[in-house]
């Protein structure tokens, strides 16, 4: 079943303790305004073949996930996050949060520096360690209150946050851990320049192709787009038009033949789906008219995706309330 009490924690740093070989984890302490202490357990290791992880981060993170983050006025501590789409929780491969395409393996713990996964998540988290300028947002499956200590820093009882990475497109026993709407993530916003930090995980074996249960529909774990998904792509869309004109989306076809549209279909951060048709000519550019009835383009920031007609994500691109701008301005991607 999919994860049972998708959370997300809100605190600051006060500790951490990077990952071995013996103990996978990169572990942060977190204190809430109450002064409740709260572990955050970050993989550095998958148990499936191959072991390394991989990651995106960014250092200046922009997306309207933070716009509603910051909306949300979230307390210290944990809140439960519905499993639903244009909310804050996470998904990796609906939401359009980043290029899944960027994301590289790195190994737990290797000779050198900022070469391996423990380095790169200390870099982020020794900024927020003991900075109350620093807040800390991670968003997985949490456990406890234990009646023991906690194994790694000893406040009681233990309680926390895990599954920092994707959950869904898994593989064996962990298929049953699958859902849509529940991925892991932290984000680290530093208050007096208003710039987001984001560490995004998944694992090698995992799928970025998933169906609405958050099972894998490809047949290649962790496939990077192929030539064949990137020759559409979703290059600008009209979200503001000025009155009495449609938003519209701009779909290139890169290759050298036409393509049938039919059977591709757009779908927005509401998850409402638009059907498309007809020939894509090669080399062109189609200025498509939402009609209005499905498909919504909101001012305050959303996501595009385009699938093909077997459900594939060929193109997703997202967008930021600042983004939109006036009326009439295309938002470019």
């Amino acid at each position: 079943m999919p994860l049972a009490n998708y959370s997300v924690l809100k605190g600051h740093v006060t500790d951490r303790k990077r990952a071995t070989q013996q103990q996978a984890h990169y572990q942060i302490l977190i204190e809430d305004d109450q002064g409740t202490k709260y572990r955050v357990a970050v993989n550095a290791r998958s148990a499936v073949a191959p072991s390394e992880v991989k990651y995106f981060f960014s250092d200046n993170f922009s997306h309207e996930l933070v716009d509603k983050i910051t909306q949300a006025n979230l307390a210290t501590g944990l809140t439960t996050v519905p499993n639903k789409p244009n909310g804050i929780a996470l998904d990796f491969v609906r939401q359009n949060l980043f290029d899944t395409s960027q994301m590289q393996p790195l190994p737990l713990d290797v000779p050198g520096e900022d070469n391996d996964l423990n380095d790169k998540i200390d870099l982020y988290v020794k900024r927020a360690l003991n900075n109350p300028d620093a807040t800390l947002y991670a968003f997985g499956e949490t456990w406890g209150p234990e009646t023991q200590a906690d194994q790694y820093f000893h406040f009681q009882p233990g309680r926390g946050i895990h599954d920092i990475h994707m959950n869904q497109g898994n593989v064996g026993q962990y298929v049953a851990q699958d859902g849509t709407w529940q991925d892991g993530g932290i984000l680290i916003h530093f208050a007096s320049t208003n710039r987001w930090v984001a560490l995004f995980l998944a694992f090698q074996s995992q799928s970025f192709h998933t169906d609405d249960k958050g099972h894998t529909v490809s047949d290649q774990p962790g496939n990077p787009p192929s030539p064949v998904e990137a020759d559409l792509h979703l290059i600008a869309a009209m979200v503001k038009p000025v009155s009495g004109k449609p938003e519209q989306v701009y779909i290139l076809n890169a290759t050298p033949t036409d393509i049938d549209l039919t059977g591709y279909e757009l779908v927005d951060k509401a998850n409402r789906h638009e059907a498309l048709s007809g020939p894509l000519a090669a080399g062109a550019v189609l200025m498509y008219s939402l009609t209005g009835q499905h498909v919504l383009l909101s001012n305050d920031g959303g996501s595009i995706s385009l699938l093909d007609p077997t459900g594939l994500k060929v193109s997703g691109v997202a967008y930021t309330r600042q983004q939109v701008g006036q009326a009439g301005r295309l938002v470019v991607f």
